[in-house]
Parts: C-alpha cells; structure tokens; sequence
C-alpha cells in the first residue's frame, strides 16, 4: 500500500481545523487576524493547535467542552502552530518574553493581556478533563458569567 503522505496531512489538517472550528473558534490565520483579535474588548481564549496526539486526544477536546461553564471567555480563537506560522508568531509576540512557546496550548488574554496559561506540559500525559477543570478555573478568576 502506498499512501501520499501529503495527502495524508492534508486530510489531519483539514479534520484538525474543522474540530476546532466545529467547537466554536475563530481560525486566525494571518498576522493582521491575530493583531484585530487580540485587540477586542474583554477576555480571549487563545487555543493554539498543532497536528499531535495531544492536540488531537486532549486539547481539542478540552477546547470544545471547556466552554460549557457559567463563566467563559467573551472570545475564541485559535492559532495554529506549523501551519499558520506569521500567525502563530504574531500571537507568541503578544503572548510576551515569559511565555514558553508550545503547541498545543491555552492562553487566556484580558482586554489583550496575558493573564493565564495552560501550556503543554499541562496537557500532554493528561485527560481532557483535567484540563477543562483547569481552563474553568482560569474562567472562574477572570471571566463574566453568561
């Protein structure tokens, strides 16, 4: 059997983009996207993706239930790492010098300040609902209820 490994990726891609959007995530997938994003009012969840297992198994997943709270973010978007890489740069430089890059990754943003991460070491190796807890009580702190 032989299998084009371009098509291959194309067809992860297209499912990882389409998960994540299906969540309710705005893509953003230029510089200017990201700039106009992180300039709105309140707060922001930033999920950066990438094509790995624990993007797949965990993060995404996490992305889409973490939402369903009392409190959440007035915002979602996403970046998406190796693929949108201006954009993914472009919300790392926002993101600031402290903040270790890793994909994939939360960051929550107030009135377009970082003020809370949940960086792959607290995903990868973990269940999805270890880090929906977490991301909820990033929202309980800096999050409006609905």
């Amino acid at each position: 059997m032989n299998m084009d490994y371009d098509l291959f990726m194309q067809e992860i891609l297209k499912t990882a983009r389409a998960e994540i959007e299906a969540a309710g995530y705005e893509q953003l997938t230029t510089p200017e996207a990201v700039e106009e994003a992180f300039a709105r009012p309140g707060t922001t969840l930033v999920m950066v993706n990438s094509v790995c297992g624990c993007a797949g198994g965990i993060a995404r997943p996490a992305a889409a239930q973490c939402v369903h709270y009392d409190k959440r973010p007035d915002h979602l978007v996403t970046v998406f790492a190796g693929q949108d890489k201006e954009a993914t740069a472009a919300a790392r430089y926002h993101f600031g010098e402290d903040h270790l890059p890793s994909s994939p990754s939360f960051v929550l943003l107030k009135d377009g300040q970082v003020v809370a991460e949940v960086g792959r070491y607290e995903i990868e190796g973990h269940d999805p609902m270890s880090v929906v807890t977490n991301l909820q009580a990033n929202f309980e702190e800096y999050c409006d209820e609905l």
